[in-house]
């Protein structure tokens, strides 16, 4: 089997992953952050555990992005730069701003997060610096501007939002009012879900695809989830308010 066909079979194996994980975050969620509970297993600090979880998008990205065969090519790098611009904050940036009470992350938790950043970012390196073929002539195609637009703006909500909310919380709890927050509970986990459609866009591939569907798998339960919580935790919650979608879901 070439890399070529053992790429796409795992592409769609993480589209097969989505799908179970998209019905068993409804059922069950996830057990970390302010739904973390017990009888998970032994528990980490969780700034380490982030680190530890997401860091595999940063270095092993970065492994399989400088071994392929365009990897000093324009296009590639440009891509390169989207992806650790998003990554590196993620992962060594945002956990050391997380507030509040230290709750842990259980291990398995970070295991599993491991686990599909290590196929992840294999998948997406490979495609960008060795499977696909990106000319110059990419960075003026509509597909690339259009993703890469949609990229960026799902970025700043993303940052704004994780900005806004790690003030607000080191009060403790409270209902978060301003800006995205107006129309949906989640806007951080929609510039997220944002921000990988974009990618998708600007990569025009499969394993773009496979990424951009894995989050909003991943992020739709977190969000219903949340929008739950702030309704049980909050009498005056605003009951217009959606989860992550504005005025839909």
């Amino acid at each position: 089997m070439s890399e070529a066909e053992l790429h796409r079979l795992l592409c769609w194996g993480l589209i097969a992953i989505a799908a179970f994980t998209l019905i068993a975050l409804f059922v069950m969620t996830a057990p970390y952050g302010r739904h973390a509970r017990s009888g998970w297993g032994p528990k980490m600090p969780t700034r380490w555990g982030w680190i530890v979880m997401e860091c595999p998008a940063v270095l092993v990205f970065a492994g399989c992005f400088f071994v392929g065969a365009h990897r000093f090519e324009l296009v590639p790098l440009v891509l390169l730069a989207l992806w650790q611009f998003h990554y590196v904050y993620r992962t060594f940036v945002f956990p050391l701003k997380i507030g509040g009470p230290e709750k842990g992350m259980a291990v398995t938790v970070v295991a599993m997060g491991m686990g599909f950043n290590v196929l992840n970012a294999y998948l997406n390196a490979r495609h960008v610096s060795q499977l696909g073929v990106y000319s110059v002539s990419w960075l003026y195609d509509a597909r690339f501007i259009a993703g890469a637009a949609l990229f960026l703006a799902g970025r700043a909500l993303h940052v704004r939002v994780d900005a806004y909310l790690l003030e607000l919380r080191r009060g403790g709890y409270a209902i978060p009012r301003q800006g995205a927050f107006r129309w949906v509970s989640c806007p951080n986990y929609l510039g997220e879900v944002i921000e990988w459609i974009g990618w998708a866009v600007a990569t025009w591939s499969l394993a773009g695809a496979a990424f951009a569907i894995f989050t909003i798998a991943n992020l739709a339960p977190r969000a219903h989830a949340h929008h739950r919580w702030y309704r049980e935790r909050f009498a005056d919650y605003p009951r217009e308010r959606k989860a992550l979608i504005p005025f839909v879901w």
